[in-house]
């Protein structure tokens, strides 16, 4: 039974940070692609950042340079360092794994207040 666990989200001021755990059972995220995603109300899901099993990382446009992702084997765990942030930031953070469908966590609010 796959199960991903969000943590970390909060009220910020633009400019602030945060760091998203993405804390991972039933698979190994070390041998997998996990992303993350937010949502904000009214707008579609958008993929945010993307780790593969190699190592590799995508990032959103207009994240790319203030989000980080990473991953902790030892602790089963994806990361999402958010730096800079922004109001527009504003949104549910999931994190997810697709297999034969996709698995998502149950989200994490962050708020960027301007």
């Amino acid at each position: 039974q796959v199960q991903l666990l969000e943590s970390g989200g909060g009220l910020v001021q633009a400019g602030g940070s945060l760091r998203l755990s993405c804390a991972a059972s039933g698979i190994v995220v070390s041998d997998n692609a996990i992303s993350w995603y937010r949502q904000s109300p009214g707008m579609s899901r958008e993929m945010v950042a993307d780790i593969t099993a190699g190592g590799s990382t995508y990032y959103l446009n207009s994240v790319r340079g203030r989000f980080t992702i990473s991953r902790d084997s030892a602790k089963n765990t994806v990361y999402l360092q958010m730096d800079s942030l922004k109001p527009e930031d504003t949104a549910v953070y999931y994190c997810a794994f697709q297999s034969w469908r996709i698995y998502w966590g149950q989200g994490t609010q962050v708020t960027v207040s301007s």
